[in-house]
């Protein structure tokens, strides 16, 4: 459980990261649209062979795979509806905008889109090996999260104390959900963690269409395309080491 905790902890850690270098360097849009394709091809690869795959591995006949993404899918797309509604639609845009929502529907956005990855690497941990690519790829997806989110905050008016205090805490429920995923599915079966991997893969595999891919085109350009499949490539080096 503490290991789960620590690698919660770790993926979580670079929102921290990511918020402290848009509040101390100037970062150009370009820049960040190509980090994040970099961060959304290792997360697929994540989601291919880390989740999906490895539910398919865990169940027979892949009972409860499909289902998992259908429902990881729809349960995303629900939160996610409630918190734009909310003011949270910005959340993770540059350009400013966030002051037009509220702070709490932020940060319910951001804890969203954290959550089923947490789950995930307390999973990993729990099953005897923590996954190695799944971890850095919410370590570098997180980077240019946060920056982008910390770059529009600041400009909607947000204290740079305020912004640094919202990571260290969204950076804390990614440990706790690390060691909840840990504890939940102790002496979970097979069909219910391969239906658990299928749900948390389903959900980040629309975050990153919903958010960090289109963020990701606006601002990186042409590039954008062989970032992605460079991170994807990571990604399965990862795997395979």
């Amino acid at each position: 459980m503490d290991e789960a905790l620590l690698w919660g902890l770790v993926g979580g850690s670079s929102l921290v990261l990511g918020g402290l270098l848009a509040l101390a360097l100037p970062i150009q849009r370009r820049s960040l649209g190509l980090v994040m394709a970099f961060g959304s091809g290792i997360l697929i690869s994540a989601v291919s062979y880390e989740l999906v795959g490895e539910a398919l591995n865990t169940t027979t006949g892949g009972k409860g795979v499909g289902l998992g993404l259908a429902a990881g899918t729809v349960v995303f797309l629900a939160g996610d509806g409630v918190i734009d509604r909310l003011g949270g639609e910005k959340r993770k845009h540059s350009g400013g905008g966030q002051a037009e929502g509220s702070p709490l529907a932020i940060v319910l956005g951001i804890i969203l889109d954290g959550i089923p990855e947490s789950i995930v690497i307390g999973l990993t941990v729990l099953q005897g090996q923590a996954g190695a690519a799944l971890i850095v790829a919410v370590f570098i997806s997180n980077i240019p999260e946060a920056i982008a989110a910390t770059s529009g905050l600041t400009a909607s008016g947000w204290k740079p104390i305020h912004v640094v205090a919202l990571w260290t805490g969204v950076t804390t429920v990614a440990g706790v959900s690390a060691v909840a995923g840990y504890a939940a599915f102790d002496t979970a079966s097979p069909d219910t963690l391969a239906f658990v991997l299928a749900f948390a893969g389903g959900a980040l595999l629309t975050m990153l269409a919903d958010t960090m891919m289109p963020e990701a085109f606006e601002h990186g350009g042409k590039l954008v395309g062989a970032f992605t499949t460079l991170g994807f490539a990571v990604g399965i080096a990862l795997t395979a080491l």
